[in-house]
C-alpha cells in the first residue's frame, strides 16, 4: 500500500508538470490523522514558491481522480471486488496530505494473513541471491559470555530476516582458535600437567582460567616469553608436539560446548572458518601484495593508509615473529568466505568497538578485491549491563551465558510462582531466552543495553514475555472455539457494517515493517512493531467478548484473533524467540 501511494503521488506530480522531488510517506502517530501521510506538498512548494497548503489541495484532487486509487485486489481473498485502496484524502496543518485506507483493504489483509499463515510478511526482496551471515564467533579458552550472546541474538535474527526475504542463506561462525593468548593458556596447562598424563579438558571455565593466568604470567615474567612463542609457532605450524595435542583436545571440547550453548539459544550453523586457516591465507595475501599495498617495517609487515584517510590507523598485519595478526586473519577470512560460499551479500556482526579495526581491514581489502567490500555489510552491537543488586552481584564483571540463563530462570520462577494466570512449567527457559533476546534486539545497532529484571521479565509492557503472553492469549481464545473458527470464505459476510479497529490497521503494516528491517538489517523495527500490536490487541481483547454465538460478528472477531496469533508468531520467529504453547 505504501508503494501504491508513492506511485499515486508521483503520477499526480507528473500530471501537474512538477519534476521529481524527494518526499516521504509514513504513518502518522495518531490514526485520526490517517493511515499514511506525506510532506510532498511542502517539499514542492518551496521549490515552486507556492503556498504549501494550496499545492497540497491540488495534488490531493489529482490523486482522487486516479482510476486505480481503489483498485487493490487479492487473488488470495474473495476475488473481484474484494480489495480496497485509498478511500479519502485530507490536507492538514501547513500542507501535510493524509491518506485514509478503505475498510475493504484491511479486511482483505486478514484473509491474506490467514491464507499465507507462516509465510505472511515474507517476500522476494532477495530471491535468487546468496546471503552469508557470520556471527557468534567464539574464542577458544574463553567461555561463551554476554558479548557472544548479544552477537548471537542479532546474528540469528538477521539470518532469519534473510530467509524471509527469499534468499539462499548460510550462517557461519569464525572461531578464534590460534593466537598468542591461546599459546599462553597452553603453557599454563602443560606446566600443571603430570608427566606422562594425557590432557583431557572437562571444564570450560578451567580453560578460561588458564587463559587469564597465562596472560598474567606472560606480562609479569619475561623468562617465559621464548617458551610461549615456541608454543605459538608449534600451533601455527601444527607441529606434532605435546602442546599441539593439548590444543586439539581443547579445540574439540570448546566447539562442542559452543554448539550446545548456541543451540540452547536457538541457533545452528552451516559451517565454520577457523582463524588458524584464515591466518595462513591472510599471511600469504599480505606477502603477495607487499610492497604494492603493504609495507615492511622493523621486521613486521604493516598497512599504511593514504594521508587523506585520517580516520584509519596504520596497522600491523604480520608481526615481527612472522605470525599473522587479527587484521591478516580477517583478510584471509574474506578470501575464504567468498571462495567457499560466493555470496551476493556477506553480513558480519561484531562489537561496536571493532569499527576502527574493520575500517583498516576493509580499506586494505578494497585494493585487493573491491567487490568483496561492495558485497560486505558490517553490523555492530554495544555492551550489556545488568541492573539490580541481586543480578549484578551474582553475575559479576563479564557474565557467562550459562550463568545469565540460570539467573534469569530463577527470576522467572520467583516472579510467576504466585500468578494464577501464568503457568511457566511448560517452558520457562523460552521465557528467559525471550526476555534476554528482546532486551538485546529492541536496541538500535551499536547501542548499549541495561537488562532490568523489573521491566524485562514483566508480563505487561514492552518485554519479551509480554509478547509471548499476547501470542499465547490469542491462541488460547482460538483453542476454546475450535468449531466456531470458520474456514476462509465464511466470515466475510456483512463486513460493511463493521468499523475497522486499530488492530486490523496495525496487522496490515507487518509486511512493510519486515521489509524495512530487511532493507536495513535492523531487527529493532520488528520489536517496536510487535509491542504496538500486542498493546492494541490486549486493549481490544479487554473490551470485546470474542466468543459469543449471539454476536453476528463473532467469526470476524475470531479472524482478527487468528491473525494476531499468526503475526505474533511470525514476528517472534524473526527475532529468534519461541512462542510457548502455555503461559
Amino acid at each position: 500500500m505504501k508503494q501504491k501511494i508513492i506511485n499515486l503521488i508521483k503520477d499526480a506530480l507528473n500530471k501537474l508538470e512538477i519534476g521529481e522531488v524527494n518526499f516521504v510517506v509514513e504513518h502518522p502517530e495518531d490514526f485520526k490523522n490517517g493511515d499514511y501521510s506525506t510532506n510532498v506538498a511542502m517539499v514542492c512548494a518551496k521549490q515552486l514558491k507556492m503556498n504549501p497548503r494550496e499545492l497540497a489541495e491540488k495534488i490531493s484532487a489529482e490523486i482522487m481522480k486516479h482510476p486505480l486509487r481503489l483498485s487493490v485486489t487479492s487473488p488470495l481473498a474473495k476475488g473481484e471486488g474484494w480489495g480496497g485502496g485509498v478511500e479519502k484524502i485530507e490536507v492538514a496543518g501547513a500542507g501535510f496530505i493524509n491518506f485514509y485506507i478503505s475498510k475493504e483493504y484491511f479486511q482483505k489483509e486478514l484473509a491474506n494473513i490467514i491464507t499465507l499463515a507462516d509465510k505472511y510478511g515474507s517476500s522476494d526482496l532477495n530471491k535468487g541471491k546468496k546471503i552469508l551471515v557470520e556471527h557468534s564467533s567464539p574464542n577458544l579458552f574463553k567461555p561463551f559470555h554476554v558479548g557472544h550472546m548479544m552477537n548471537n541474538a542479532i546474528g540469528e535474527s538477521i539470518t532469519r530476516l534473510a530467509h524471509f526475504s527469499g534468499a539462499e542463506v548460510k550462517a557461519i561462525s569464525f572461531p578464534s582458535d590460534i593466537s598468542l593468548g591461546v599459546a599462553k593458556a597452553i603453557f599454563i596447562i602443560l606446566e600443571k600437567q603430570i608427566d606422562g598424563e594425557v590432557f583431557k579438558p572437562v571444564d570450560i571455565v578451567a580453560l578460561g582460567d588458564a587463559y587469564v593466568e597465562g596472560t598474567k604470567r606472560y606480562d609479569e615474567d619475561e623468562s617465559i616469553h621464548a617458551r610461549v612463542k615456541e608454543i605459538a609457532d608449534n600451533l601455527y605450524s601444527e607441529k606434532d608436539s605435546p602442546e599441539f595435542s593439548a590444543f586439539v583436545a581443547c579445540k574439540e571440547f570448546n566447539m562442542e560446548y559452543f554448539k550446545n550453548i548456541t543451540k540452547r539459544l536457538g541457533s545452528e550453523f552451516d559451517g565454520y572458518i577457523y582463524e588458524s586457516e584464515a591466518g595462513i591465507i591472510g599471511k600469504k595475501m599480505v606477502l603477495e601484495n607487499t610492497p604494492a599495498i603493504f609495507t615492511e617495517s622493523e621486521g613486521a609487515v604493516v598497512y599504511i593508509p593514504e594521508e587523506t584517510k585520517k580516520y584509519i590507523n596504520t596497522a600491523v598485519f604480520i608481526n615481527s615473529q612472522g605470525n599473522p595478526t587479527y587484521e591478516a586473519k580477517d583478510l584471509g577470512l574474506l578470501d575464504l568466505k567468498f571462495e567457499k560460499y560466493n555470496p551476493d551479500l556477506s553480513i558480519f556482526i561484531t562489537d561496536h568497538q571493532q569499527i576502527s579495526h574493520f575500517a583498516v581491514v576493509l580499506d586494505a581489502v578494497e585494493k585487493i578485491n573491491k567487490s568483496w567490500v561492495e558485497r560486505s555489510v558490517h553490523r555492530t552491537h554495544g555492551r550489556m549491563t545488568f541492573k539490580g543488586q541481586k543480578m549484578s552481584s551474582r553475575l559479576g564483571g563479564v557474565p557467562l551465558v550459562a550463568d545469565i540463563l540460570e539467573t534469569v530462570l530463577a527470576e522467572v520462577s520467583e516472579r510467576t510462582k504466585d500468578r494464577d494466570t501464568v503457568d511457566t512449567r511448560e517452558n520457562p527457559e523460552a521465557i528467559a531466552v525471550g526476555a534476554l533476546k528482546f532486551a538485546i534486539l529492541r536496541a538500535q545497532a551499536g547501542k548499549n543495553i541495561d537488562f532490568d529484571p523489573d521491566t524485562s521479565l514483566s508480563f505487561e509492557g514492552d518485554s519479551g514475555p509480554y509478547l509471548q503472553y499476547t501470542g499465547v492469549r490469542a491462541n488460547s481464545v482460538l483453542a476454546k472455539a475450535p468449531l466456531l473458527n470458520p474456514p476462509l470464505g465464511k466470515w466475510e459476510e456483512g463486513l460493511n457494517n463493521l468499523e475497522i479497529t486499530d488492530v486490523e490497521k496495525i496487522l496490515a503494516r507487518f509486511p512493510e515493517v519486515v521489509e524495512n528491517s530487511i532493507t536495513n538489517w535492523a531487527p529493532h523495527y520488528v520489536t517496536t512493531y510487535l509491542c504496538e500490536l500486542a498493546q492494541s490487541f490486549n486493549s481490544w481483547y479487554a473490551h470485546t467478548q470474542i466468543i459469543d454465538e449471539a454476536n453476528p460478528n463473532m467469526n470476524y472477531n475470531l479472524a482478527i484473533t487468528k491473525s494476531v496469533a499468526q503475526v505474533m508468531q511470525n514476528g517472534l520467529w524473526l527475532l529468534g524467540i519461541e512462542l510457548p504453547e502455555r503461559m
